[in-house]
């Protein structure tokens, strides 16, 4: 029921968000670590989906570092105008990002992915799916993926007053924490609509914010082959590529990541998370 809550939220939100993304996206033209003849996008990986099992790498497991500016103040993010929205590190790096989860259906099936190859991942979770799944984000944390903060009720944030904002991001931090023993690091506003409020409540609580490089749009359901093609059209190093693990019928987000995943991997590409060490 909340899948389809959501879902339904999102397509009537959309056209309001449109602005603020925008805008968003405008802004972070600029981002940080970007190296504008290292992040062209890659052609597609060509071949058939590799079929075998890949060993566990330790640099495919190792953070990146290096990622953007010195802080202003020790393990506090400085105010930005604008989030991130690639990572910068050594090699062919990558990050997967998924939002709007846990889901019980879709995310162990991601978490089985990811593990099979050695993988880390970022999930943006929304605070009232995660309050009824704690075990799917301890389980995230105990194989290495780093929980991010998505909101309590995925709102458009433009459209609300500072303390609702807060309250949003302060309720998810809170079960993050019940369920993962720390608090979220990382913050990604629904639709990707920023505003000045989000950024500095978003600092307050110690989290620094991240939005993404390649949108697969998977939530519109545009098919597995889909999905599967922006990825591989959209790889390029320091690349944050967007999915879904809830929100709606997810089983082809679930599908295109066995398929894309193995691609990116014998490509030479590394699947890893960014560290907040240096940022």
């Amino acid at each position: 029921m909340k899948n389809d809550q959501l879902l339904t939220r999102r397509r009537a939100m959309l056209a309001g968000a449109g602005a603020a993304v925008g805008a968003a996206a405008t802004a972070g033209v600029l981002a940080v670590g970007a190296d504008p003849e290292r992040t062209r996008p890659a052609a597609p990986v060509a071949g058939p989906p590799a079929r075998r099992a890949h060993r566990p790498s330790a640099y495919r497991l190792q953070p990146l570092t290096g990622y953007g500016p010195p802080r202003t103040a020790p393990g506090r993010p400085r105010v930005r105008s604008a989030p991130l929205l690639r990572v910068s590190g050594r090699g062919r790096t990558m990050v997967l990002t998924f939002d709007d989860g846990p889901d019980p259906d879709y995310t162990p099936e991601i978490l089985d992915t990811l593990a099979e190859y050695a993988v880390r991942a970022m999930f943006f979770v929304v605070g009232e799916m995660a309050e009824d799944s704690p075990d799917l984000l301890a389980r995230m944390v105990d194989e290495g993926h780093v929980v991010g903060n998505h909101t309590w009720s995925h709102p458009l944030l433009t459209r609300l007053r500072r303390a609702r904002i807060r309250t949003e991001m302060e309720r998810t931090c809170d079960i993050v924490e019940e369920a993962c023993g720390e608090r979220p690091l990382w913050f990604r506003a629904p639709y990707g609509a920023w505003n000045r409020a989000a950024f500095q409540l978003g600092a307050e609580l110690g989290m620094e914010s991240l939005a993404w490089t390649v949108d697969t749009l998977d939530w519109t359901t545009p098919g597995s082959a889909t999905i599967v093609e922006r990825v591989e059209d959209g790889a390029a190093p320091g690349v944050v590529v967007l999915s879904h693990d809830a929100g709606g019928d997810r089983s082809q987000s679930v599908r295109a990541l066995r398929s894309y995943l193995p691609e990116l991997l014998d490509a030479g590409y590394h699947i890893t998370v960014p560290s907040r060490r240096n940022v």
